[in-house]
């Protein structure tokens, strides 16, 4: 039997049992499949990150990601959490990483201070698909149990991604951001159509100077209901800001915070960087706190 070491991360957070949760699987060498499907089952946070030893030399680890049902190419909140468990169980000084996964090499940054660090990820080229047409746009707005009226306006609903693809869909109230009830079986037979599992209701209704936006992710489709905080939609947002001309920056630079997870409980804080070249998003890097619940071993 092999030992595996496994931590349970909160990301986007400092404070314990907020942010998103993650599983982290530190010495996965030798796991097939079907162990890290079981392992993500058991865990039963919505995505756990399985890092490898590496098996080229452009990259330090390779790292893959479950959920609870299925394999995804990419995670943000997972990401964060599986290079903070590393920092934290191998006592990491700041450093740059590389990391291999199916969305290609990303670069990872690791950030000490008082004995604790932040990370930042650099993530996959950012994609926009054309806005969608009126009739999806109505199954969309029924599955969840919005009107038109409740649309922010000039924010097209479109497909924005950097490795793992999330519809953008903007509102113009946080109340009703948390009051959102989805019509969880419709949305699962949505993405099926569009080809996306995931749904980012987001609102520019803030009542702090620091935080931009506030939202919602749900993606049924692949076993997650509500994801508390969501790297792959605050990145992808960021891009999808600047590339409809929805917010101003300057000198090729926008950065800003999104909140998430308020409605549940599970507050957490994304940090977004995005790097423009005329007037398309060229880079975008999520940065985040986390905090470490619990270490284990299991054996498998």
């Amino acid at each position: 039997m092999k030992k595996i070491l496994i931590y349970q991360i909160d990301s986007f957070t400092t404070e314990k049992f907020k942010g998103n949760p993650a599983g982290v699987v530190l010495n996965a060498d030798g796991l097939n499949d079907e162990n890290m499907q079981a392992i993500a089952r058991e865990l039963n946070n919505s995505e756990t990150a399985f890092i490898f030893s590496s098996t080229n030399a452009e990259s330090d680890y390779t790292v893959r990601y479950f959920t609870p049902s299925i394999e995804v190419p990419s995670c943000g909140h997972a990401t964060i959490a599986a290079l903070y468990a590393k920092a934290v169980e191998d006592h990491l000084e700041s450093c740059v990483l590389k990391i291999n996964t199916q969305i290609g090499i990303l670069l990872i940054e690791i950030e000490k201070s008082d004995d604790d660090y932040q990370i930042t990820m650099t993530q996959a080229a950012f994609t926009l698909s054309p806005e969608f047409d009126e009739i999806t746009t109505q199954k969309l707005l029924s599955a969840l149990n919005l009107n038109v009226s409740d649309l922010e306006e000039n924010c097209p609903i479109q497909i924005a991604s950097t490795g793992h693809s999330k519809v953008m869909i903007g509102i113009n109230s946080r109340k009703t951001l948390n009051e959102l009830q989805p019509d969880m079986s419709a949305l699962t037979q949505l993405s099926s159509k569009i080809g996306c599992n995931g749904y980012f209701v987001f609102t520019f209704d803030s009542d702090r100077e620091d935080v931009l936006t506030y939202g919602r992710m749900f993606a049924p489709a692949i076993g997650i209901t509500e994801d508390p905080v969501t790297g792959n939609a605050n990145g992808p947002l960021g891009g999808y800001l600047v590339q409809n001309k929805l917010v101003e920056y300057q000198n090729d630079y926008f950065e800003f915070n999104g909140r998430q997870g308020e409605q549940i409980n599970r507050l957490g804080t994304v940090n977004v960087k995005v790097t423009v070249n005329h007037g398309k998003p060229e880079q975008i890097q999520i940065k985040g706190n986390a905090v470490a619940i619990f270490k284990t071993t299991i054996l498998v």
